[in-house]
């Protein structure tokens, strides 16, 4: 199996299709199952890269080294071990402030995409977080706490869906440990100077996300030079809710903005 290694550090990840490279950056603590609707629609005029962060999945879980910084680190270590000179990054919550940070300090990153991502932690509602990730790692916990990632309707409408998630949930997502320190990062996260990142950016954000306000992503995508906002219909995982519109969004951002 592929490993990335940053600081004795282990990270786990796939490669599939071909082209320019797409990078996915985790939301805290899930494991690399939400991608699941995004990477396969990308594979093929793309290259997709799927990695799980420290602590998630199949990768190490150290006691430290979960700060955004770190985080960053590993990411340019995964892009290193790939031969990853520019890639397309996509990051949801944690993952879009990790990339975010990452574009500061790195010029692989070509192009932004960000769901459900604030540029500091006054627009995340603790409680909403708490209450996506239940202390008790049983199939049915996992299954009630998807209240906040999905509408009650698609719940109703799609319940074998939510049903498989709730498994990869127990068998990929971070433990209750690591997720309270992952979040600890998104607490200290704060977005200095936006006007300095200059690259194409695509701030994404569910209309109804109760754990990070609409507002918080629109102030962000208003605060980015080359920025733009797009509303989407749902909650926290909107980008799998509505994945058929969210995929041709992000494959039109693609082709729009081709590596050269």
């Amino acid at each position: 199996m592929p490993y990335a290694t940053n600081d004795g550090v282990d990270l786990y990840y796939e490669l599939d299709g071909s082209g320019e490279t797409v990078a996915f950056i985790g939301d805290c603590g899930f494991g690399a199952w939400q991608w699941g609707w995004q990477a396969p629609a990308v594979a093929g005029p793309y290259e997709t890269l799927v990695w799980d962060m420290r602590g998630v999945g199949r990768s190490d879980t150290p006691r430290e080294g979960y700060n955004i910084e770190t985080l960053v680190g590993d990411l340019e270590a995964v892009l290193k071990a790939t031969e990853t000179t520019r890639a397309h990054l996509v990051g949801a919550g944690l993952g879009g402030m990790v990339a975010l940070q990452y574009a500061r300090r790195f010029n692989r990153a070509h192009t932004l995409t960000v769901f459900g991502t604030a540029s500091d932690p006054s627009g995340i509602d603790t409680g909403e977080f708490n209450a996506l990730y239940p202390p008790t790692r049983t199939k049915d916990a996992f299954a009630d706490a998807l209240s906040g990632a999905f509408t009650s309707s698609f719940r109703d409408a799609q319940s074998e869906i939510i049903d498989q998630i709730s498994d990869w949930r127990v068998e990929e997502d971070a433990t209750q440990e690591t997720v309270q320190r992952l979040h600890q990062s998104m607490e200290a996260f704060e977005l200095t100077n936006p006007y300095e990142l200059t690259r194409p950016a695509l701030i994404c954000h569910g209309v109804s996300d109760p754990l990070v306000s609409m507002e918080a992503g629109r102030e962000l995508g208003g605060n980015l030079p080359r920025g733009t906002f797009e509303p989407v219909e749902g909650k926290r995982l909107c980008y799998i809710e509505h994945s058929r519109a969210v995929n041709d969004r992000l494959l039109g951002f693609f082709d729009e903005h081709q590596i050269q």
